[in-house]
């Protein structure tokens, strides 16, 4: 007599990534490294650059697995921190506040860890995370990117807007990260030292795009940078994630940049991303050993572990919208600084977490975003 036999479809991988930018790489990364069998896409050939400050915090650095050491090319220890060029504070940290990079080198590097852990690459090519032929499909190519509408994932993001631009390297702006607050609504300008150059952009709300070149060009001359000399000049969105907003489905999910996980105040996405890859692969490996049936433990995760500090950036950014003198004046006591230098670092989880006299001072910032509202 006949034996019958029925054939279940296996999938090629466990895991697809769309998007090997920071949170990308990393989350492959990390699933390789435990033995999934990953597939790593992007539709740029790296090395490839990104509009982006460069700028990797303690806490975000604290996340990998491994060094940055080797792309690494200036240690911030200093804040030098402005209030529409008519106030000015220095405050040195106890260590490092943030590490320089640029995006060409550090995405690369990111790339190659994930390939060397096993995560199989493939570069130049577009690919459609509804096709995907894996159990779990996570995407990760940015804000530009289609794989949140193609998922259904992400819809409630609103976006800041950013410009930026390269100049020649200048000693005095070394081992500093240079903040000028409130010369655009709802951001800030900035100078970031590089090994070979110094990053200088603006940032704010939506709105404010317009504006961008001007001030852009302001902040140079108010800092005897030549803004002619500018280089590489280029415009950005920042994606910002409402409450709310749907981040995991069934065995699909989001992260990065691509989930809006961007610092609405700092916006600053390297420790989101970094955070979001561990999340996403921590729950994806529970679905593939059987231990959950889909990702939204991940989305809890991200409730959890991020959107505090989200919710704090939200307030922080009414804050000095609205009462940039009095939210400065509060920033620039040390005790404050203290705070925020842990927060950084990675010392502290969020700002709530804050103790004693620290706690204050926090609590007197979240006060003045209250009235704000």
């Amino acid at each position: 007599m006949g034996r019958h036999c029925s054939f279940v479809p296996v999938a090629s991988y466990d895991v697809a990534i769309v998007g090997a930018g920071p949170a990308g790489s990393t989350a492959a990364y990390r699933l390789a490294n435990a033995g999934v069998r990953v597939l790593l896409l992007d539709r740029a050939t790296f090395p490839r650059d990104k509009p982006c400050g460069g700028g990797v915090t303690g806490r975000a650095a604290r996340l990998l697995p491994f060094s940055l050491e080797p792309v690494v090319e200036d240690t911030v220890d200093r804040l030098d921190c402005g209030l529409r060029y008519r106030h000015r504070f220095t405050r040195t940290a106890r260590g490092p506040l943030a590490y320089m990079t640029q995006r060409r080198r550090l995405d690369h590097f990111l790339l190659q860890r994930a390939a060397a852990a096993g995560a199989e690459v493939r570069e130049g090519v577009t690919a459609d995370a509804r096709e995907q032929d894996a159990r779990i499909v996570i995407g990760a190519d940015g804000c530009n990117g289609a794989s949140a509408k193609q998922l259904e994932l992400a819809q409630g993001i609103v976006h800041g807007v950013a410009l930026e631009a390269n100049f020649p390297h200048e000693a005095r702006f070394a081992h500093a990260m240079l903040l000028e607050i409130a010369v655009i609504r709802g951001g800030y300008g900035w100078v970031f030292p590089k090994a070979d150059h110094v990053n200088v952009g603006v940032g704010g709300n939506a709105e404010e795009g317009p504006k961008l070149r001007a001030e852009l060009r302001r902040l140079c001359e108010e800092y005897g940078i030549d803004p002619d000399a500018a280089a590489e000049t280029r415009g950005y969105r920042l994606p910002m994630r409402l409450p709310g907003t749907t981040l995991a489905r069934g065995t699909t999910a989001v992260i990065g940049d691509a989930a809006g996980l961007v610092d609405p105040f700092s916006g600053d996405g390297m420790y989101e991303a970094f955070l979001s890859a561990k999340l996403v692969a921590d729950a994806a490996l529970d679905v593939l050993a059987g231990r959950a049936e889909t990702l939204e433990p991940y989305q809890e995760a991200v409730e959890r572990r991020i959107t505090p500090l989200t919710r704090a950036g939200w307030g922080a950014k009414r804050a000095f919208e609205r009462f940039p003198r009095t939210t400065y004046a509060l920033a620039r006591v040390p005790i404050t600084f203290r705070a925020l230098e842990k927060l950084l670092r990675g010392e502290l989880p969020e700002p709530h977490a804050a103790r004693g006299v620290e706690r204050v001072a926090i609590r007197a910032i979240y006060a003045i975003s209250r009235a704000a509202t």
